[in-house]
């Protein structure tokens, strides 16, 4: 190949490593940089009640959970991931448990995977369940009838059941059954981070539009909630947020109408707490990433996964061989 060519190979080759690697690394700088800024009086006040709260009498009061088998063990969880799951979707769950959600350690640090779940609406779905349940000890269903309108119920079940009976966990990825996620990778990203507290990242959502159609599924009536656009938020296919976060989103959540859509609900309640959600172009949001291998050890999440896509793709990633460059 004559020079100029040459050229323009290695030109392509390193403006796609920038553009793969540069946009990690202003994340990281921005959010080891943000200010903690927070002076409003409301504001002040969830966040002194999430630090003082007692979870004690929560274990013997919840508002949502009706049963689980699922624990969390003595020893500190670094990553808590709560997939929610419809109930009538066993098939898929058994496809997590033995692909991505079969991890239960990286780098050293332990990782739980756990399914949060409505009631069904058929008896035999509940008896398959409790089976299921007593197997597997990874199931927390709420004593809602699972449905559309109830996802932020769903959501809801699973702040309040991760303070209360995880509270050792550090972080909390909330994800969706449909969705691949590496694993490794977020661990890696996660262990990187500068900022110790009110982690709150994802695919952020800026200046989204709150539905005032009546005949739409994700309508939120003017008197829910008023105003034009709705705060930032992460797209609910998948987040993360540390273990003081979701205690601040729990007690703002007190106040918020669980009438908007789960993803919403998170991020109106992180508002309120003074959190501001961290952008994160490796999450895919509603996206589904074409595969690849090196891409699918680097990106953290794709969504619209098939079955048949989740295994081989879990087999292909996982299989300890690096990526050149």
């Amino acid at each position: 190949l004559r020079t100029h060519q040459w050229c323009f190979i290695l030109f392509n080759v390193l403006l796609f490593h920038l553009l793969l690697f540069g946009a990690d690394l202003l994340e990281e700088y921005f959010l080891g940089s943000l200010p903690l800024s927070y002076t409003d009086a409301k504001t002040l006040e969830i966040r002194e009640r999430a630090r003082k709260l007692d979870t004690d009498p929560l274990k013997a009061n919840l508002s949502h959970t009706v049963s689980s088998a699922a624990t969390c063990s003595d020893q500190e969880i670094f990553l808590l991931v709560l997939v929610c799951s419809s109930p009538e979707n066993r098939t898929r769950r058994n496809a997590i448990r033995q692909t991505w959600g079969n991890v239960t350690a990286t780098r050293g640090y332990a990782v739980l995977t756990l399914f949060a779940l409505g009631k069904p609406a058929s008896v035999a779905t509940q008896l398959e369940i409790n089976e299921e349940s007593q197997k597997h000890r990874d199931i927390i269903e709420g004593s809602f009838i699972d449905s559309p309108e109830t996802q932020t119920q769903k959501m809801l079940m699973s702040v309040e059941w991760t303070v209360t009976f995880c509270s050792q966990a550090k972080y909390i990825l909330k994800t969706e059954e449909d969705v691949f996620v590496s694993i490794p990778s977020l661990a890696g990203y996660l262990l990187s981070l500068q900022q110790l507290e009110d982690i709150y990242i994802g695919r952020v959502i800026h200046q989204g539009m709150p539905t005032r159609d009546p005949e739409s599924p994700g309508f939120v009536p003017i008197h829910q909630y008023s105003e034009e656009f709705y705060p930032d938020y992460c797209d609910g296919s998948a987040f993360i947020m540390s273990q003081d976060a979701a205690r601040k989103v729990y007690v703002a959540a007190k106040e918020v109408p669980v009438s908007v859509p789960p993803d919403i609900f998170v991020g109106i309640c992180a508002k309120r707490a003074g959190i501001t959600p961290i952008h994160s172009s490796r999450f895919s949001g509603e996206k589904h990433i074409s595969y690849n291998r090196c891409c699918y050890k680097f990106i953290f999440t794709s969504s619209n996964m098939q079955e048949d896509e989740l295994f081989k793709d879990w087999k292909e990633t996982s299989n300890g061989e690096d990526c050149s460059l």
